[in-house]
């Protein structure tokens, strides 16, 4: 596949997956060897990536992921993705602050024969952790 075809499968799942939380349209995307890193914590494969999916739309109403910026080589997609929402649900045994969020972070994905067969994420957790007020945010250094 070319780049941009796999570029394109990576854009679909955002879409899919975490801003709409159809999860049977985004697992058309993912290979039934599928594997998952990300700092959360999950089950392996398609179920694991249906968990966070799951756990983060649960947490953040009105969830929506941009793509900030894509870029491919060969099998391999990179995307830096922004998340917007507002925190109304449990994510990760904090319980809701009703607080707007911004998240920014970096997901690489490896695509085999059409599917997305590894992804790999960082998130700013911290950033979010001060958002929600559960971490202090560093002072101005003016």
């Amino acid at each position: 596949m070319s780049t941009e075809e796999n570029k394109a499968i990576v854009r679909r799942f955002f879409e899919e997956g975490p801003s709409k939380g159809n999860p049977s349209d985004a697992d058309e995307l993912l290979s039934p060897d599928f594997t998952l890193h990300v700092p959360l914590p999950a089950s392996p494969g398609v179920k694991g990536i249906n968990e966070v999916i799951t756990a983060c739309r649960a947490a953040f109403e009105h969830l929506n992921v941009t793509v900030d910026d894509m870029i491919a080589e060969g099998n391999i997609v990179a995307a830096r993705f922004t998340a917007r929402g507002v925190h109304k649900g449990n994510f990760m045994n904090l319980p809701a602050t009703g607080k707007p969020i911004t998240m920014t972070g970096i997901e690489i994905f490896r695509i085999k024969d059409g599917k997305i067969i590894e992804l790999w994420g960082e998130a700013n957790l911290l950033g979010l952790m001060q958002q929600l007020g559960i971490v202090p945010a560093p002072e101005n250094q003016d």
